[in-house]
């Protein structure tokens, strides 16, 4: 079984992406809350991550870090709506600490992009 663990701040974008993901199988995990996103990667054990990078209480940079200090070795997603070289930054940062950086994605997100990506995981980034 898939398992996506997504945190976003904007509730429209998570339900859009929860959604799309579990058309094509996936069980999901959404929240908006740094802390819940720590409590369900442990409890959860996803097989894929989707994170914003840019929400008010904690940055994805932050969660990174945290993730790559809990050792996690499943592909992570990166969206946000800031400028694609800070994407890019982001993505160079987690996989010099040792992530799997599957994608970067820019907001708006479209459906087939998404699936897409969801459905290429194991591809080289984009």
């Amino acid at each position: 079984m898939r398992r996506l663990l997504l945190i976003d701040d904007e509730p429209g974008i998570a339900d859009f992406i929860r959604r799309a993901a579990e058309d094509i199988g996936f069980e999901v995990r959404a929240t908006d809350r740094p802390t819940e996103f720590m409590a369900l990667y442990a409890s959860f054990q996803p097989t894929t991550i989707v994170l914003d990078l840019a929400m008010p209480e904690v940055d994805g940079v932050e969660l990174m870090r945290w993730l790559a200090d809990h050792g996690c070795k499943v592909p992570i997603m990166i969206i946000s709506g800031i400028d694609q070289r800070v994407l890019d930054a982001a993505s160079r940062l987690g996989e010099a600490r040792g992530l799997k950086i599957a994608r970067t994605l820019t907001k708006p997100i479209r459906l087939t992009t998404l699936r897409h990506a969801f459905n290429n995981l194991d591809a080289s980034p984009q």
